[in-house]
Order: C-alpha cells, then structure tokens, then sequence
C-alpha cells in the first residue's frame, strides 16, 4: 500500500476536481473529469458514477493481460499536481456505494440520487507530484 507525504495528502483532501483516464477496449485512453476521494487507511482512491458510464464500463473490463485494468486519477492546481495510478475495480454493492457517498459528500457536496450508481476503486501502486510535494 502507497502513503502520501503529508503535502500529497492534504492536497487530496482540498477540495479540487481531477480527471479520470480508464482504458477502452481498444487500449486508448477515456480521460473525464471526476471528483474523488482517498482513503489514506484503505489505500484507495474512489470515484462514484453511474454502472453505465464509460468509465464504469472500462474499469470493469480486465487488461489485456487479463488482469485489473489499470486507471488513473491526476488532480491540479496551479503548480501543484498529483497523479495517482493503479489496478481499478468497479464496486456495485450497497455498503461499498453508501461509504463512497458519504466520503463524497464530506469533500464536495451530498451527490444527487442514482440508483445505478457504483464506486471505481483504484489501489494505486504508483504516485507522480509536482517536486515540493514528494518529499
């Protein structure tokens, strides 16, 4: 499991939106704009969005190597920038939806109702920052 530096980790905590980048079937990347939230204790980033999404739908297919699909989450702000990269798994159980939603809510605001809506969970094993925030 990855652990942030205390810059990288209060950066993820402000509020700030990111993209997403999951890969299509063909290998080419979806990049969409995405609000996320990280858990320092499960070593996850999470991202909430509808079982129909493209994102959703990339996510939930295996690479071509046929393990998890890789994704990536990167967020800026001016000078300051982090980029988060990992295995990617898409959850549609209640209790895993009810958590991100209310982790959600405490960073940007309480999402709208969907009932088809389900968490991408990536566990990323690889973290880029902009140079003051690696240290």
């Amino acid at each position: 499991m990855i652990h942030l530096t205390p810059e990288q980790h209060v950066f993820v905590t402000e509020r700030h939106l990111a993209t997403l980048t999951t890969l299509r079937a063909d290998g080419s990347p979806h990049v969409v704009p995405v609000g996320f939230t990280w858990d320092p204790d499960a070593g996850v980033v999470r991202v909430i969005t509808s079982g129909t999404s493209v994102k959703a739908k990339n996510a939930a297919q295996p690479g071509a190597d046929g393990q998890p699909s890789r994704a990536v989450v990167c967020q800026v702000e001016g000078g300051r920038w982090i980029t988060l990269e990992g295995p990617v798994t898409v959850l549609t159980e209640p209790e895993p939806v009810r958590e991100a939603e209310q982790r959600y809510a405490r960073r940007y605001k309480v999402p709208r109702e969907n009932p088809a809506r389900v968490v991408v969970v990536i566990t990323p094993d690889r973290v880029m920052s902009s140079s003051y925030m690696a240290r």
